[in-house]
């Protein structure tokens, strides 16, 4: 690869577990582009892999011998950035691997190779905008990775999307849908794009609620994202993609939106987490588990 070629530079440091961290967030405040950790015994005797539960952080941030790669524009900056570093009293153990030129366009193309266009049913498909559609696609969603939680790759997302698309026939009528904890939107542009109207997308970071808009624009189909606040009165469906601990907390609040005969879908909730979900929502409705893929488990209720 020719140095005079490439727009981007990436500084390769070799350090240790408990530096992982520090090292990582000092080279986010010197504007790296992008920083990523790896196992410096990767596809070796002594590899040590790092598993916490799905969809959940690993259990260290990095490895006892870490290779922490930072992305930036020029050689100057990823110079400059490895001398500030080393010059603290903490960075004694960090050392410098190597500064190489990577190609933009390479960059770009790496980044974007992880993100394939997603299947939820054969005929409905999340598609990045570098992608074509597949040609079974009959009804497709444009969504790229962004700040905000919900690209359709995760368990619990796609569950949701099956789920709308299974009840795709009853969209219609939904004249209002509540989606709480919005993230990217997803679901509360699913539930557009195969015909809901009147549909409120709430969550408690103001960077979901930019990423809504914008994605729904993309789209083509009208929402209305705002903060939790924004949630009034009954909806014949809600949908919240969260965790268990705060789908437990919020167990009144998302019933009491819940218009009679309403349908209720959670996610977000592991297989051994039923049955206190379930007891959470006992008061008010009857959940079920309606779907499971990975560990993971879609459960549903409608109100009486």
């Amino acid at each position: 690869m020719s140095t005079s070629d490439a727009k981007l530079h990436e500084l390769i440091l070799i350090c240790r577990e408990e530096d992982v961290e520090t090292v990582s967030d000092a080279l986010m405040e010197i504007e790296s582009l992008a920083v990523s950790v790896e196992d410096a015994d990767a596809d070796t005797p002594i590899e040590n892999a790092l598993f916490g539960e799905p969809g959940m952080p690993a259990p260290k941030a990095g490895w006892d011998r870490s290779v922490v790669k930072a992305l930036f524009e020029t050689e100057a900056q990823a110079t400059e950035a490895a001398t500030l570093l080393l010059a603290q009293d903490w960075a004694s153990d960090v050392h410098v691997q190597t500064i190489q030129a990577v190609e933009e366009q390479d960059w770009v193309r790496l980044t974007q190779s992880q993100f394939a266009p997603v299947e939820i049913t054969p005929t409905f498909w999340i598609v990045p905008s570098w992608h074509e559609a597949p040609a079974q696609a009959r009804q497709k969603m444009r969504l790229d990775p962004g700040l905000a939680f919900g690209t359709g790759s995760h368990p619990t997302t796609r569950m949701c999307l099956r789920w709308i698309a299974a009840h795709g026939d009853e969209a219609a009528g939904w004249d209002r849908v509540l989606d709480y904890g919005c993230g990217s939107g997803i679901l509360a542009i699913a539930t557009a794009l195969f015909g809901a109207r009147g549909i409120d997308a709430v969550d408690i970071d103001p960077a979901a609620v930019q990423s809504s808009l914008q994605n729904a624009q993309e789209n083509q189909v009208s929402i209305h994202a705002a903060l939790p606040d924004a949630a009034q009165g009954e909806y014949p469906v809600v949908l919240a993609n969260i965790l268990a601990t705060p789908l437990k907390l919020l167990a009144p609040l998302l019933c009491n939106h819940l218009a009679p005969g309403g349908h209720l879908v959670l996610a977000g909730i592991l297989e051994r987490q039923a049955d206190e979900l379930k007891a959470a929502y006992a008061p008010f409705v009857s959940l079920e588990v309606a779907d499971q893929e990975d560990g993971w488990i879609l459960m549903t209720a409608r109100r009486g």
